[in-house]
């Protein structure tokens, strides 16, 4: 299938494994999508699930020896980066391709004030004069709504609040304004005001500066107010997919559904019983044959053994289960 034109990074049948004791994993198992210049795609799921591997796969940050990508590609700018010499991804990843990562204090170098590290993504990918670099900090800090830039430029990691170190993950990711950011979960450290900040923040530069997103989250709110289209991901695989307003009022996935009766509700004056999943995500060691949800999955066949398709539902809207057609209205 020909991809739009607008379409900025497409991933197809990824396979990501990693060589254990116990073997070789398979954390990400024929996972494809695509996303759109100035869309946001957000990919939920439980952890364990292969949100984050995917986006490692993606900026090919995998822990190295035994992290590896096995099979599949990842299409951006014409070139397929999981064919791409090291030397040329030093090039796409932070120039083309960005990532806030979930935990700013891991994501910064302690050790380095906020200017040196920002500078060095300019003086990699933008220019070689430090002071220009610096000077682009500054403004990046500003962008990003930094209060005194020229001040906190000086200042270490541990001396900003989450939600500013946050902030300066997102000036990281964005400064030399890449086509694709990839977001795995901002707002999951900071308290519920600061990530509504966040969440405004980033809504504010794609607007303005038209990237696409990837965002990363186990949080449907955050879905449901940030995304066009939506990715459901479960133990490795694709359980649902489609746009967002869709998802939300016609899921077609058992999975989907629990993900969304999960979410605590109020009823009139009354809080709403919350719903649970019963059970666990099975570890990579110990995934069954077939669907893999059918240990959890409250509409389960002896059909649920074989693996289902990715069946689409209607345009655009793909769904992962046997009995799809069957579920009782919601």
């Amino acid at each position: 299938m020909t991809a739009p034109d607008d379409t900025v990074l497409e991933v197809s049948d990824l396979i990501t494994t990693f060589d254990t004791d116990a073997g070789t994993l398979t954390a990400v198992d024929g996972v494809s999508f695509s996303v759109r210049r100035g869309r946001t795609l957000g990919v939920v799921g439980e952890s364990g699930c292969g949100k984050s591997v995917t986006a490692l796969s993606i900026m090919r940050l995998l822990p190295q020896p035994m992290g590896r990508i096995a099979g599949g590609a990842i299409h951006f700018g014409g070139r397929n980066l999981v064919t791409l010499p090291p030397s040329e991804m030093l090039e796409v990843r932070g120039g083309q391709i960005g990532m806030i990562f979930q935990e700013p204090m891991t994501a910064l170098n302690p050790v380095h004030t906020i200017g040196r590290q920002l500078s060095e993504v300019f003086l990699l990918h933008r220019t070689k004069d430090s002071g220009e670099a610096l000077q682009l900090a500054i403004d990046m800090l500003r962008k990003v709504g930094i209060p005194s830039p020229e001040v906190r430029i000086g200042e270490y990691p541990h001396q900003l609040s989450g939600g500013m170190r946050q902030r300066v993950v997102i000036a990281m990711a964005l400064a030399c304004k890449p086509a694709v950011v990839i977001a795995d979960e901002p707002t999951t450290a900071l308290d519920v005001t600061i990530q509504a900040q966040i969440l405004e923040l980033m809504q504010a530069l794609q607007d303005e500066m038209g990237m696409a997103i990837v965002l990363i989250t186990h949080d449907l709110g955050v879905i449901a107010e940030m995304c066009d289209d939506v990715v459901v991901m479960y133990a490795g695989r694709i359980a649902e997919t489609g746009p967002v307003e869709r998802i939300f009022a016609s899921p077609s996935h058992p999975y989907t559904r629990g993900l969304l009766d999960s979410i605590p509700r109020i009823e009139g004056q009354r809080k709403s019983r919350l719903s649970i999943i019963e059970g666990m995500v099975p570890t990579l060691s110990e995934l069954p044959r077939g669907c893999r949800f059918q240990n959890r999955c409250p509409y389960r066949i002896d059909r649920c053994a074989e693996q289902p398709p990715l069946e689409t539902v209607e345009a655009g809207h793909r769904t992962a289960c046997h009995r799809w057609r069957e579920l009782p209205p919601r």
